[in-house]
């Protein structure tokens, strides 16, 4: 018996944001990506929750290789359906799975429909990809990136210094933007090891116009080693946890 095969059809608005195309619902909840200099929101990363805010992992136990493009393009459409409801001032982070994406040019278009039928403007949406999924292909993935670029959305590699490619996959791709893993925050204030690799990162995007965010954020004297090294941009509970169906507003009182 042949195995079942991805449904790569193209998916309507609708159909996506009431979960039709999946067989199961989802929401998103939205934390901030805050600029401590400006003491400013720069994004909202919307993350996918359950519908009663379960989290991400009650979600993903659903997908799998034959719904993850339906999946991808449900997650956009939601993302930004929502986003536009609660008038999102800044940038809308959207994370996207490269191993569903299987031609750019034709799996984009449910985004540029979201973002047409919602309101939403398309030089305001970042997309971020995981480099904890493991990516067989740099070059198709280059090409999503290229393409992502030349439509005027933004990139961001997510959990750098967690996954499979490393520096390797950044010789190959430069995206806007670089978020540095919550594993290698964790501690960095008492950690010169941690701190000689991170200040090389900054350096290295610094040189080539890639802007830096540190996630996973949680104490004050992290947030001041990481400013030490000219880092601007920062996520994590320090600022403000996720929050389901709304924007949270950051703490800034530990800057």
């Amino acid at each position: 018996m042949s195995k079942p095969q991805p449904d790569f059809r193209e998916l309507g608005c609708s159909e996506c944001l009431h979960g039709q195309a999946l067989g199961f619902d989802f929401s998103m909840a939205f934390q901030p990506i805050v600029n401590i200099r400006s003491r400013s929101v720069f994004a909202y990363e919307a993350l996918a929750r359950g519908l009663n805010g379960e989290g991400a992992g009650e979600v993903f136990k659903h997908v799998n290789r034959q719904n993850q493009y339906r999946f991808d393009q449900t997650c956009r459409t939601k993302a930004i359906a929502l986003g536009a409801k609660l008038n999102i001032p800044c940038f809308l982070s959207i994370n996207f799975m490269p191993n569903a994406v299987y031609r750019p040019e034709l799996c984009i278009r449910t985004t540029l429909n979201a973002a047409a039928t919602y309101g939403f403007p398309i030089e305001r949406i970042n997309f971020e990809f995981t480099e904890s999924e493991q990516v067989t292909d740099t070059d198709h993935l280059k090409s999503i990136v290229d393409d992502y670029s030349e439509r005027g959305f933004k990139t961001a590699i997510d959990d750098f210094g967690a996954g499979f490619a490393g520096l390797n996959l950044l010789c190959e791709i430069q995206t806007d933007m670089l978020k540095l893993d919550m594993q290698m925050i964790r501690g960095i204030d008492k950690d010169p090891v941690r701190q000689a690799v991170v200040r090389g990162v900054v350096q290295m995007c610094r040189d080539l116009r890639i802007e830096v965010i540190a996630e996973g954020v949680e104490t004050r004297v992290e947030l001041k080693a990481l400013q030490g090294m000219g880092i601007e941009l920062f996520q994590g509970y320090l600022f403000a946890r996720p929050e389901f169906e709304t924007l949270p507003e950051p703490d800034f009182s530990a800057v």
